[in-house]
């Protein structure tokens, strides 16, 4: 059941919301313009995994968001049961091996074989290549906390799911076959068919002409690799189908009710679809998102290296952040580089932060909500943001998660790593992340005379302070030492951006009094002094 009432839900139009209504279309052209429960007894989101490498950000992107959807579906139809099956197409064949996996020339000897059959090349229990990456990307869907049916596709294939549906693409071969030529080159296209043979001898995924069809048989006739000419039923596994008819005949077969995709497969999906329609289904709703770009608007791509990768942004930052970063404008292109990851951090802060307090209607248009429900798990707040925990870490030169929790039960002595989890795991990735990026790109300077001015009356004005003041208070004294100093209002930016500038060696920052009260008036007042003498320029 939904934590949000229907009628809210109808009136929302963020995009898990337009796609959700997508699903109840397809439901009502399915059922005679009525709502309801489908034959299979749920409705189906579906997920694609291709197990011929490890899972990475993509992966994490299309659950991410198919999840939103699912969620919002939820709120719109709370009384129809849903569920979200993450397919892996690991009968596919190996087509070239992985250059970052072992035993290299073991994977070479099993190149076409089904990956569910070439041998496994790590150091693990699992029997084949597939079913390690299989496990891999269980292993790496639990460690986010998706919930997720996981569907093999040799097992569809082997156990007999995939018979019925293989048997009339059998009988509609030439449609099928037709429908893809104009996509092919005229050297595919001439010994093109929907299904690739797996041969008797060998077990490889085969790419050869199909000779005869044979429906009332639900058979075809090919040549194998010694050149007999060999027969084999399309069912129980003799048989793979090429990857467009694959993909309709899952969505016909399991009766898909949603997939997304990326723009890079819309015609491959067109296709798909017009499959489906050929074999007698309805093609799943869904939508196209646009791929990332790196910070020079390239698209990102595996063999150039461009852009982060899982890990890199897991390295910096929770993943919490990253499921927001899918949730913004996904038919638009952004740019996905490490200097995204703080701004991306703050902006979830605030909306985890926001959400127990709105009411429905607000709820869904935070994105909060459709990463993690009206409620949010045990322990997921922070009272400090990511941008001031990165100045901290400058201003301190935090080396490691002690010095910065130092400062942070100074000036919040009831916060502890053990009762905010979340805000010790933001203190190991700001340090992390001011280590390699912030550090390195520091340029302090000298100020100007108006600025020592400003600075030398801001010091003066803290002395005076106790520690232990609300943020507001300090950051009065810092307007206050700026207006005294000559700046006017139209020139305050400037004062703000000098303080970041002389003290921080960066152009902006978190609001000033807030980093005061977290770094303690006597340590600003020291950095200050320090600034004024020529310190850090120098070191820097």
């Amino acid at each position: 059941m939904s934590d949000i009432d229907v009628d809210t839900a109808q009136k929302c139009k963020t995009w898990p919301f337009e796609e959700a209504r997508k699903v109840l279309q397809r439901l009502k052209a399915k059922n005679r313009g009525q709502i309801a429960v489908p034959e299979k007894g749920y409705v189906l989101f579906e997920t694609g995994y291709g197990p011929s490498g490890l899972p990475h950000i993509g992966t994490f992107g299309e659950v991410a968001r198919t999840t939103m959807v699912m969620r919002a579906f939820k709120a719109l139809a709370p009384d129809i049961p849903a569920k979200l099956v993450c397919f892996s197409d690991d009968m596919d064949g190996l087509r070239k091996v992985p250059d970052n996996v072992p035993n290299q020339d073991m994977l070479r000897q099993a190149l076409h074989l089904p990956l569910t059959k070439v041998p496994n090349p790590f150091d693990t229990d699992h029997k084949s290549f597939g079913e390690h990456n299989n496990a891999k990307l269980c292993e790496f869907l639990d460690t986010f906390g998706f919930e997720y049916e996981f569907m093999s596709s040799t097992h569809c294939y082997t156990s007999g799911r995939f018979d019925e549906v293989l048997l009339k693409m059998l009988a509609l071969h030439d449609k099928v076959r037709d429908a893809v030529l104009p996509l092919l080159g005229e050297e595919r296209a001439a010994s093109y068919s929907p299904f690739l043979p797996l041969s008797p001898k060998t077990g490889k995924v085969l790419q050869v002409p199909i000779l005869e069809t044979n429906p009332d048989a639900g058979t075809i006739t090919f040549e194998d690799e010694d050149g007999t000419k060999t027969e084999v039923p399309v069912t129980g596994g003799h048989v793979k189908a090429q990857w467009r008819p694959d993909w309709a005949l899952r969505w016909y077969a399991l009766d898909v009710d949603y997939e997304m995709a990326g723009t890079d497969l819309r015609t491959s999906a067109d296709m798909a679809g017009t499959i489906t329609k050929i074999l007698g289904g309805q093609r799943p709703a869904g939508f196209h998102y646009e791929l990332f770009l790196d910070e020079h608007n390239q698209k990102i791509s595996k063999s150039k290296g461009n852009g982060l990768t899982m890990e890199d942004w897991l390295t910096y930052a929770p993943h919490e952040s990253l499921a927001y970063y899918m949730f913004l404008r996904p038919t638009s292109g952004k740019k996905l580089y490490f200097d995204v990851i703080p701004k991306a951090v703050d902006e979830y802060i605030q909306f985890i932060n926001a959400l127990p307090e709105q009411d429905a209607k607000k709820k869904l248009d935070n994105p909060a909500w459709y990463i993690h429900g009206s409620t949010l798990p045990d322990g997921l707040h922070t009272p400090v943001s990511f941008a001031l925990l990165l100045n901290l870490a400058t201003a301190a030169n935090a080396q490691n998660k002690d010095i910065m929790w130092g400062f942070i039960r100074r000036h919040t002595p009831d916060l502890t790593p053990e009762n905010t989890p979340f805000l010790d795991r933001l203190v190991g990735y700001a340090v992390k992340y001011y280590e390699d990026f912030v550090l390195p790109a520091k340029q302090y300077r000298l100020p100007d005379a108006r600025e020592r001015t400003a600075l030398e009356t801001l010091a003066e004005r803290l002395e005076q302070l106790d520690e232990g003041l609300d943020a507001e208070e300090y950051m009065t004294e810092v307007f206050t030492a700026g207006k005294d100093s000559g700046y006017d209002k139209s020139e305050l930016r400037e004062w703000f951006q000098a303080i970041y500038q002389i003290l921080l060696g960066q152009n902006q920052g978190p609001r000033f009094g807030s980093f005061i009260a977290l770094y303690g008036t006597k340590e600003t007042v020291a950095l200050i002094q320090d600034a004024l003498q020529g310190k850090l320029a120098k070191a820097a």
